[in-house]
């Protein structure tokens, strides 16, 4: 499932947006975004629609817990 991050960085009028392939992905985005001063402006997929961060996390473990475990 992908997944679309708008967000606002410092000093910048513009909201611009950036993609991931998957939760982790886009958790891990966000957490970049967010140590650069930037505000999430919003996460979205098509699948789910418009979401906060809290469900992007939900979506994330989930996603990790269907993934095969690699030994």
């Amino acid at each position: 499932m992908s997944y679309t991050i708008g967000f606002q960085a410092k000093n910048q009028k513009a909201v611009l947006a950036t993609e991931a392939a998957t939760a982790n992905q886009a958790v891990a985005v966000i957490a970049a975004l967010q140590k650069s001063a930037s505000a999430i402006e919003f996460i979205r997929s098509p699948q789910e629609g418009d979401m906060g961060i809290e469900m992007l996390l939900l979506l994330a473990k989930e996603e990790a817990e269907e993934m095969p475990q690699r030994v």
